[in-house]
């Protein structure tokens, strides 16, 4: 049957009638014939109850079981509610002028509440103890616990961080200002901080300025006035007084407002920044309805400047130096990690052994990861080798200084065998004499990476499982099909300058052709004497058909710069130097990309950070806007100034990994319509 709606009437009329005064309810639908019991229950009892308080005690257990048995909900009908709540008044007064107050209360016509307190809302100037910020009801009470400075406006900007209490609608870029002084500053200044090497946005960082133009202020004191910057990157500090100023940003992993760690990102403006205002005017269009304007009237308004700041933000190449762990896992290699890089290597001085070439040394290009291969057999068979080791290390004032270990390293293997109980060992011994097993040829492992369907542009690679004595290229045939019989070919080899057991092949390859690569025996030698087997690969070099090209011409470059294509994932793919304005990648998949450019400023072929205390920013990075799709048999020429669009709105948003949060009034609308 359908519901009815209880409501207040009702039950004003029940308590009247018995005498009783009201109690509070929540409106509830029941069905009628919940109704209908629910009267005859107080007829009867009116006739059966003397007290007041019995009849009562009645009501309430009866109104217990017809809201267990109703149908709860909220009435449909009415308009949302999307107004944020509405400031009406504080204490001290909004931009309270000598005000000595510290803790402030400000006044909403609705119940509000806080969300995101310490992302969302900061202080200017810094505080350096956290301020107490907290709703209550519809008010919110911040209390400041640091000493308020003379003469200095202070701003508390809550960004969205306040919403009504319901509907969860956000009073954007809310914020509070008062002076201790006569004067309430009221200059602004804005922009976008961006990572310096790929142009992603950066969420929570903080942006300052400095009156104080010396090089040190950044380095040893906080910042006079502060912000943080949105899920867009963007950036405005409020409140400044009229001057000249050093704009920094900082992700501020201390708290402290300063620049004292180096593992810190930070970001310096070259320029002085000066704020200004000019006065501007502005349209705004009337309506008779929403087809027919009324009136265009110009309003004239307050613009301050500069308003379009830049910041690149990078993290300085600065590690502390330790040594993490040394191992031997096996008798004739041992392994020393360390934290942090260096340019130059460990200095080893053998207790037992002569250390001058006694070793086969790989290691990373950061010197963190060194592996000394044990070239003599006496060495290597020693259980445990004791040596004292040199090296640089970060001591407590973050220099790098000169520390001598002493290491003892016992192989693991060897560890292993020593640990097995004594029955186990003679009992394999034994074995080992009655059935000795014929001993099998061993060959020097060799892993060749080459494909069955190889690229038009891809080479062979050879990594070997220990490092080379010698090797005879000579012993090395790569054959090209032709007809029904197979021709040598001429290729070029290196060995990888970091990676000493990897060599690359490379071949001028034909389309659609079928290739060999055959190794002789005794073609590679290791240094403990094992050599490689014969060893023979087929395959077959892809179809032009089967790509497609990208050819950019780029504008307003500063040479020398290199291009490097990236995937969908902002991943590098190729890289490619561009001569004569041309940037060229031939021989691509299917597939969407794209690209960005890196001013070489000093020629390396790597993008390069910057140093604060050298004042060198990082090197500049530029991206192609928008991602290209190609198909095989297609070739793009794509036309590219890397200056017409500006730096922050040339990333693709699809590869960007820092998304903007969505407008959070509209989220609440589309939450709402769900329900």
């Amino acid at each position: 049957m359908p519901g009815i709606l209880l409501v207040n009437p009702f039950f004003e009329v029940l308590m009247q009638k018995y005498k009783i005064k009201p109690i509070n309810y929540l409106p509830i639908y029941i069905k009628s014939k919940t109704v209908s019991y629910f009267c005859i229950r107080m007829n009867k009892d009116k006739q059966d109850i003397r007290t007041r308080w019995g009849i009562a005690s009645k009501i309430v257990v009866i109104a217990v079981i017809v809201y267990s048995c109703a149908s709860i909900g909220r009435p449909d009908g009415g308009a949302i509610d999307e107004t944020p709540p509405r400031f009406i008044g504080s204490n001290p007064v909004a931009d309270a002028l000598n005000n000595t107050r510290t803790r402030i209360v400000l006044q909403f016509d609705e119940y509000i509440k806080l969300e995101g307190i310490n992302e969302k809302v900061i202080v200017s100037p810094p505080q350096i103890q956290r301020p107490e910020i907290k709703p209550s009801g519809k008010r919110v009470i911040v209390n400041l616990l640091d000493s308020l400075k003379e003469n200095t406006t202070y701003l508390i900007d809550f960004s969205d961080a306040i919403s009504d209490n319901n509907e969860g609608n956000p009073l954007g870029n809310f914020s509070f200002s008062f002076s201790t002084g006569n004067v309430i500053d009221t200059m602004i200044v804005s922009g976008t901080l961006l990572d310096a090497s790929n142009l992603e946005p950066i969420k929570g960082m903080l942006v300052g300025l400095h009156a104080n133009l010396a090089d040190s202020a950044f380095t040893s004191l906080p910042f006079d006035r502060v912000s943080r910057t949105d899920s867009r990157g963007c950036f405005s500090i409020k409140g400044i007084a009229p001057g000249t100023y050093h704009l920094f940003g900082l992700m501020d992993a201390d708290q402290n407002f300063i620049f004292n760690q180096k593992s810190e990102a930070i970001a310096f403006f070259d320029s002085l920044v000066v704020p200004r205002f000019e006065e501007r005017w502005r349209q705004d269009t009337m309506w008779k309805d929403s087809l027919t304007i009324d009136t265009i009237i110009e309003r004239k308004y307050t613009h301050f400047l500069p308003d379009q700041l830049l910041l690149r933000s990078f993290t300085e190449n600065y590690s502390e130096r330790y040594l993490i762990k040394s191992e031997r896992l096996t008798p004739n290699k041992f392994t020393l990690y360390f934290a942090g890089k260096s340019d130059t290597l460990p200095a080893l001085k053998g207790f037992s052994f002569d250390e001058n070439d006694a070793f086969v040394i790989e290691k990373t290009l950061k010197n963190d990861t060194i592996h000394y291969w044990l070239k003599d057999s006496l060495l290597y068979k020693q259980d445990t080798l004791k040596f004292a080791l040199t090296y640089l290390y970060t001591d407590t004032l973050s220099n790098l200084v000169p520390r001598t270990d002493t290491l003892a390293l016992a192989a693991k293997k060897i560890i292993e065998k020593n640990k097995e109980p004594d029955f186990k060992k003679k009992k394999k011994e034994k074995e080992s004499e009655e059935q000795p097993e014929p001993e099998a040829i061993s060959f020097l492992n060799i892993n060749a990476q080459v494909a069955s369907s190889m690229d038009v542009y891809g080479y062979i690679s050879l990594m070997f499982d220990e490092p080379l004595q010698s090797y005879d290229f000579s012993a090395v045939h790569v054959r090209q099909k032709v007809d029904t019989l197979w021709k040598d070919i001429p290729f070029d080899y290196e060995q990888d300058s970091v990676r000493l057991r990897t060599f690359r092949i490379y071949c001028d390859w034909e389309p659609e052709k079928e290739y060999k690569f055959q190794t002789d025996s005794l073609a590679f030698i290791g240094i403990y004497g094992l050599h490689t087997d014969k060893m023979e690969k087929s395959f077959r070099i892809k179809s032009l058909n089967d790509y497609g090209a990208i050819f950019f011409n780029v504008a307003e470059v500063i040479t020398p710069a290199f291009v490097e294509l990236l995937n969908e994932r902002d991943n590098v793919l190729r890289k490619t130097e561009v001569i004569d304005g041309k940037a060229d990648f031939p021989f691509l998949a299917s597939g969407k990309y794209c690209a960005r450019l890196i001013e070489d400023t000093n020629g390396n072929g790597i993008w390069d950070i910057g140093n604060y205390e050298e004042q060198r920013q990082p090197e500049k990075v530029y991206y192609y806007n928008q991602l290209l799709e190609l198909k095989v048999m297609f070739e793009l020429e794509q036309d590219w100034n890397i200056k017409t669009i500006e730096l922050d709105k040339q990333k693709p948003d699809e590869l960007k990994k820092q998304k903007p949060n969505e407008d959070k009034k509209k989220r609440n609308t589309q939450t709402r319509n769900n329900r």
